[in-house]
Formats: structure tokens, C-alpha cells, sequence
């Protein structure tokens, strides 16, 4: 018994030392490298409108995408991606009976939940809940008017909608703006606006926040646009693009807490020069100029680091209505003699003759002419203090620099709002959190290591489909090929691309 115990222990022994060293000789995977990300699969959807915003289902390994492209039918197309190199059209969910044009779709444990705007955008309009698996519809939940945007909070207990409310051309009517709370699963609503802050208008206009609709009120002024939840699910904030605000929601309390101004961005400081025309003949950032820039984002995300930061994609955006149209070109204005002593020079279309403006800001003594000139949009993005709205980066005219750099830049965009920034997200791939921008007028992806977000490192930029619209990270955890993945949906040429790292 002892010499069989023996021979046994010897044999065992030897066996783990052959294991051990067939181990040891077997490659490590290499980590993720956010760097080697390309394109690996695309789909055409269609055309203009065709590609929107996508949801990704890790239960099922399906997309679903914001379709728009008919006039009379709203559709939100079904895509099985369990092999992104070769995405594939399964179906289209046809939501037109719900209303108008679905604008916005999340997912979340097998529950895909889509925010479509009223048959006429001014009225109400609805939340629709379909299950992932067979597409059937769960639940239907009226919201604020246009629901623009919607997200799960990251626990899934909420389901929150950036109802935009904008007016109609004649400014007739001019719905209340509002974030739409869902209660996960009771799906019982909350609706709220931010008319509490009512007293303040004045000086919050002070910093920059902008009220000048027609025959309106401060909570109807106010356009919400996206919104983003903190990690905790405790927090939202979102974006008033065309206010040039970001608020402030305790979800606990399902009640506005804040508004943060965003100020403006100076075009004559050194780092923030821009090219302002369309007609120099040349691409180039090398003058600066007596004009500020609105920060107006679109898009915003939230990362954590001590307090939460907020991201934003400054895109910039105008009221244009038949009964409000903001936007002129400085050629168009009369200047302030004083302030501007070189108006005429100005004015040419090689300077800042053709490029646009808004009529709703500059006229700082009322006398008639422009003492300030303000374009929409920062071109850039930007990173504040969640808690208290200090801007703590902005990426200045970087974002414009790589698109020229890499050839991508759009010149004839020079005069409005350069390559804008509208769509982003952010991600951990391997061991860096990695910040993804859409460039609308580029038809580019940039990409940021934010992994210290107090200091963005840019990464590189890789093309996308024209105009893209909606961004979506997915974790190599959720995956369907083990690896993170980025999905970019274009709105004008109806392509998804599907990127992966090596």
C-alpha cells in the first residue's frame, strides 16, 4: 500500500510538472488595445434617415435601429450581429401606428424601449416597451411632447425621455419641455419641467443661458435634448442644446434640482482659433477672431473620478421658424464702429463675412448694432463638474485640426459649425477608458483616452458612414465576438459599421 501511495504520489508529481509547463508555454491573449479598432462590418439600411440611433441586445446578440427614412412609415429595423463582421437584416418593427417619427431606442434585459413623437410633434408623445425576443409589445406609456432621446438608468429602474418640445413654425403653439421618469417595472410616469427655476431666469441669463422664444415661458423655452444617469442611478443630467444649459434631476426625488449655464467660448485666444470661412480658398487655423462660440451640446455622458464629470458634444443648433429665424451672417449685420474699427474688412466673404450668427445675442447696449458677435457651436467637446457646472476641459479646435490633418475636413462647413461634434460615448477598452466622438460634417469617429478625464489624450480618428448620428459602445463582456465593439449609425447615406479591436 505504502509503495502503490508512493509510486502514485510520484506519478501525480510528474503530471501537474508536464501540466505546468505546457501552461506556461501556452500565449497569454494580449489586452485590448483601443488603438487597432477598424471597421470590420457595415450594413445599408437605406437612405437619408435610414440609420439613426441603435440599441444593442446582448440576450438576443441583435441591434436595433432607428429607421426613418419613409415619410409615412416609422420603423425601427432588427439587425442579428452575432457575427459583426456580417451584420444581417432579420425584420422591421413597424411603430407608425404609435404616432410620428420614433426618434430614439434603448435596451435593457431583454426589454427594447422607443420614444416616438406625436403624429403632430407638438402633442404628447409615447414610450413604447417590446420585448427583444419577439418583438411584442409590452407596454405603452404617453410622455412629454417629442420625446428626442431616451435611456435606461444604468439599474434599469427608470426609463427616462428628453421630451424637446419645440414649437410650431408659427409659434402658435409651444409645448412645455420636460424629462418624461418611467418606473421600472410598474411603468408608472413622471413627467417634469423646470418652471421652478422661473425667478431665476434673469441670472441665469447672466451666464449665459438663453430664453428668447415668442410668446413663451421659461419652462416652454427650455429644449431638452439627451440626458445621461450617473453610475448610481441617483443623478441625470441633461442637455437644453438650444439653451446652451445643462440641468440637473434627483432621481430619487424625481425632482430638477439645477441649471448650469455653459457660457461661451472665446474665438481670440490662441488655442481656440478656428477657420470662420468657407470662401479663403484654404483650410487653416491660424488667425484668431473677436467671436464667441455657444457651447450648445447635443449629446452628453458622465464618467466618475472623485466627482462626476460631464461630457459633451458642443454641436451647437438654431431656432429657425417661420415666426423666429435667429440666424444671420455677420455680412448682414450692422457692427459696432468702436468695437469693430476693421467692419469692412470684416464683412468680406474670405472673413467673417459669410459666416453665421445669431441675432439674439450681441446687441449689448441696444443701440441697434453688434458689439459681440456669438456663432453656434464650440467645434469642440468639453468635460464639467457635474455637481457644480465649472467647465474643467475643453478639447479648444482640436477636433477640427485632426479632421484637416487627416483629410477629412469639410471646408464648405467652415461658416456655421465646422466639423460638429454630435453624437459621443464612452467606453472601457483593456485597461483605458476610451471617449468616442461623432463628427457630424466630417463623417468621422475621434477617439480620446479619457482614462485621466481631467487631461484627454487624443487616440486618432477613423472614418464612418456620412453624417453619423448615434454612437454605441459595447463591452467585450457583452460582445458577441469577445471583443469591445463601436457602433456608428449615419443618418444621410443609412449605414451602420460595426468596429472591433484586433
Amino acid at each position: 500500500m505504502k509503495i502503490c501511495s508512493l509510486s502514485c504520489t510520484l506519478l501525480l508529481f510528474v503530471s501537474l510538472m508536464v501540466f505546468s509547463c505546457r501552461k506556461s508555454t501556452t500565449p497569454t491573449p494580449p489586452p485590448e488595445d483601443a488603438v487597432t479598432m477598424n471597421e470590420i462590418g457595415s450594413i445599408d439600411l437605406g437612405d437619408l434617415g435610414a440609420a439613426e440611433i441603435a440599441a444593442y441586445d446582448p440576450l438576443t446578440q441583435r441591434l436595433f435601429v432607428v429607421n426613418n427614412s419613409s415619410p409615412t412609415a416609422s420603423k425601427i429595423d432588427v439587425l442579428d450581429i452575432s457575427k459583426p463582421e456580417k451584420p444581417v437584416f432579420l425584420q422591421a418593427i413597424d411603430v407608425s401606428r404609435y404616432g410620428g417619427f420614433v426618434n430614439s431606442v434603448d435596451v435593457y434585459d431583454g426589454m427594447l424601449a422607443a420614444a416616438i413623437e406625436g403624429a403632430v410633434k407638438t402633442n404628447n408623445g409615447k414610450v413604447v416597451i417590446f420585448k427583444t425576443s419577439d418583438y411584442t409589445e409590452v407596454k405603452v406609456i404617453d410622455v412629454g411632447a417629442l420625446p428626442d432621446m431616451i435611456t435606461y438608468s444604468p439599474d434599469g429602474k427608470f426609463i427616462l425621455t428628453a421630451n424637446e418640445g419645440e414649437p410650431n413654425d408659427d409659434y402658435s403653439v409651444d409645448p412645455l419641455g420636460s424629462v418624461s421618469i418611467i418606473s421600472v417595472p410598474e411603468y408608472t410616469v413622471k413627467t417634469v419641467d423646470f418652471s421652478v427655476f422661473a425667478s431665476q431666469q434673469t441670472a441665469l441669463q447672466a451666464q449665459g443661458l438663453r430664453i428668447f422664444g415668442i410668446n413663451t415661458s421659461f419652462a416652454r423655452d427650455l429644449e431638452p435634448e439627451y440626458i445621461t444617469v450617473s453610475k448610481d442611478s441617483k443623478t441625470a443630467w441633461v442637455t437644453f442644446q438650444e439653451n446652451n444649459a445643462i440641468g440637473v434631476i434627483d432621481l430619487t426625488t424625481q425632482t430638477p434640482i439645477r441649471i448650469f449655464p455653459l457660457g461661451f467660448k472665446h474665438y481670440g485666444l490662441d488655442n481656440n482659433r478656428m477657420d470662420l470661412s468657407d470662401r479663403d480658398n484654404v483650410i487653416a487655423f491660424n488667425r484668431t477672431w473677436n467671436v464667441k462660440g455657444i457651447f450648445q451640446p447635443d449629446a452628453i455622458a458622465v464618467v466618475h473620478s472623485n466627482v462626476p464629470l460631464i461630457i459633451t458634444a458642443n454641436e451647437g443648433d438654431a431656432r429657425e421658424y417661420a415666426a423666429l429665424n435667429e440666424v444671420r451672417r455677420v455680412r448682414d449685420l450692422t457692427l459696432d464702429p468702436v468695437i469693430f474699427p476693421n467692419a469692412s474688412v470684416l464683412r468680406q466673404d474670405a472673413n467673417l463675412g459669410r459666416l453665421n450668427v445669431t441675432t439674439r445675442l450681441g446687441d449689448t447696449d441696444g443701440d441697434g448694432d453688434f458689439d459681440e458677435l456669438f456663432s453656434f457651436g464650440a467645434r469642440s467637446f468639453s468635460i464639467w463638474n457635474g455637481l457644480n457646472g465649472a467647465l474643467v476641459y475643453d478639447s479648444k479646435n482640436e477636433l477640427d485640426q485632426a479632421a484637416a490633418s487627416a483629410r477629412l475636413y469639410d471646408d464648405n462647413r467652415s461658416d456655421d459649425k465646422g466639423t460638429e461634434p454630435e453624437g459621443l460615448t464612452v467606453g472601457q477598452v483593456g485597461e483605458r477608458t476610451v471617449l468616442f466622438i461623432g463628427l457630424e460634417r466630417a463623417d468621422a469617429i475621434v477617439m480620446y483616452d479619457i482614462t485621466n478625464p481631467y487631461n484627454p489624450v487624443f487616440m486618432r480618428i477613423i472614418p464612418s458612414g456620412d453624417a453619423p448620428e448615434g454612437v454605441l459602445f459595447i463591452p467585450a463582456a457583452k460582445s458577441p465576438n469577445g471583443k469591445s465593439l463601436l457602433v456608428v449609425s449615419s443618418e444621410n447615406d443609412g449605414t451602420v459599421k460595426i468596429y472591433s479591436t484586433k
